[in-house]
């Protein structure tokens, strides 16, 4: 039986380990040819740049008779990123379908945080996934079909501590998937974000000084990257092509939809508000449905399925 993804062409950033690695294993096993693409950087996206990650995914690919090469470019310069997709074509003469999960973490609370930290999280995170979205976009457009599967966080959608950085290049990300997503409908080309939860190097950098912050990480372990992987093949696959400009997430065995920014309460004066009329009718009218101050633990406070 054919894979869901065969004869497809898969750009897989960020694939040398973890849920990048799961998802470039499955797309090869659905029938796609791949490109792993790898920096090989640590967490942070200091220190040496490895080619061995990639490598190992790529010989594993090859050994269960499935066809991959790896690539060692970086997602956040725009000349290099071309090379990613350039890849693509070179060694499969088209693409199909890109994975935009590379990523790095500078996690610091936000009176400490510096101007590099901010920087370069939004240069890997978010103009990494434009950077490469627009690579392939002009190929999509000309054969018009194709699909984008783009890596939000609950930190930005929820929210979490020592994160506004990755939060702000998470919650653009979510921005530019729809913005995609309805310039690109008319040629047929899908656009959609996974909020994953699994356990990955990223996600190992969460404290656990507390005994709730120890708790939440022995949940976490239990959700490892491989369960990423068949939401985000779905999604690149024409099983999907009605779905588009979404934000889903993947938890374990458990499946989420999420919602979108929409009005949800509105308050009306006829001879217009003042700074005073705001606090003595909108407030009290809105206080019930303000969001809390939540962290994604304490919305996803129950162990995983």
């Amino acid at each position: 039986m054919a894979g869901c993804l065969e004869g497809k062409v898969v750009v897989v950033t960020g694939a040398g380990r973890g849920i990048g690695r799961g998802m470039a294993l499955l797309a090869a096993h659905e029938g796609a040819k791949v490109v792993v693409n790898d920096l090989g950087a640590s967490v942070d996206g200091e220190g040496a740049s490895s080619q061995q990650p990639a490598e190992e995914v790529v010989e594993e690919i090859r050994k269960a008779g499935g066809q991959a090469v790896a690539n060692f470019e970086s997602v956040a310069e725009p000349k290099s990123a071309e090379k990613i997709v350039q890849c693509a074509l070179d060694n499969f003469k088209r693409i199909d379908g890109v994975i935009n999960n590379a990523g790095i973490l500078r996690d610091r609370i936000f009176h400490r945080m510096s101007i590099m930290d901010f920087d370069q999280v939004i240069k890997v995170h978010l103009y990494g996934a434009f950077y490469v979205s627009r690579a392939a976009a002009n190929h999509f457009k000309e054969q018009e079909s194709g699909a984008f599967v783009h890596f939000t966080s609950t930190s930005g959608l929820i929210g979490n501590f020592g994160q506004a950085n990755y939060a702000a290049a998470k919650m653009g990300i979510v921005g530019l998937s729809r913005g995609i997503a309805l310039d690109m409908q008319r040629y047929n080309v899908r656009s959609n974000c996974i909020s994953p939860f699994a356990w990955s190097r990223m996600i190992g950098t969460i404290p656990t000084e507390t005994p709730e912050q120890q708790a939440r990480v022995e949940r976490i372990k239990k959700m490892t990257p491989d369960k990423i992987a068949p939401l985000a093949i779905f999604l690149l696959s024409d099983l999907a092509k009605e779905v588009s400009g979404q934000i889903l997430a993947s938890r374990m065995h458990e499946i989420y939809l999420f919602n979108q920014t929409r009005p949800i309460r509105s308050v009306h004066r006829e001879d217009g508000w003042t700074p005073q009329s705001i606090a003595e009718h909108a407030l009290p009218a809105m206080r019930s449905s303000l969001t809390p101050l939540d962290r994604s633990g304490d919305v996803f406070s129950w162990d995983p399925i």
